[in-house]
């Protein structure tokens, strides 16, 4: 079985941006709430192509919440990319997802500091993991900010 090809995400034309704003302004209408989500209360869709074709479809609950937020995402001019759950990711995908060079993160790699596997010559950082990481060290930071923030109080700063 082939990996899903993934395409590089782009940035949304401005109105790109304008049809996703409205798009999830209306959507976002029909999902259910959070005590109601399940394959009863999938909302129905109706399509209608360019050539004035309709079509009827049921959207499962998280399907569209995904859906809501993928647009409203684009709808704030930001880029979006969809990645099924076990996506093994490069070190180049990961390092524009911590927005960090590759080298660095080859060297998280070799100190056992991101998990990661070799595929012949090349390394593969699982997303869960990546996901993993990436929490860990906004907690670092986040104590680390609170630690000096502590210490300005303590010093009248």
């Amino acid at each position: 079985m082939n990996a899903p090809s993934r395409r590089v995400p782009r940035l949304p034309s401005d109105r790109e941006i304008a049809q996703a704003r409205e798009a999830s302004r209306q959507l976002a209408r029909l999902l259910p709430a959070e005590d109601e989500e399940d394959a009863a209360n999938s909302p129905a869709l109706r399509l209608v192509t360019a050539d004035n074709q309709h079509e009827m479809i049921a959207l499962p609950p998280g399907a569209l919440r995904l859906l809501v937020d993928m647009l409203t995402q684009l709808g704030q001019g930001r880029a979006v990319t969809v990645l099924p759950q076990n996506a093994e990711l490069t070190t180049q995908e990961v390092a524009n997802y911590l927005n960090v060079s590759r080298p660095y993160v080859v060297s998280l790699i070799e100190q056992n500091k991101l998990p990661a596997r070799k595929v012949g010559t090349r390394r593969r950082v699982a997303f869960d993991d990546l996901l993993r990481f990436d929490e860990q060290q906004r907690a670092r930071q986040r104590a680390a900010l609170d630690e000096l923030a502590r210490i300005d109080a303590e010093l009248g700063l």
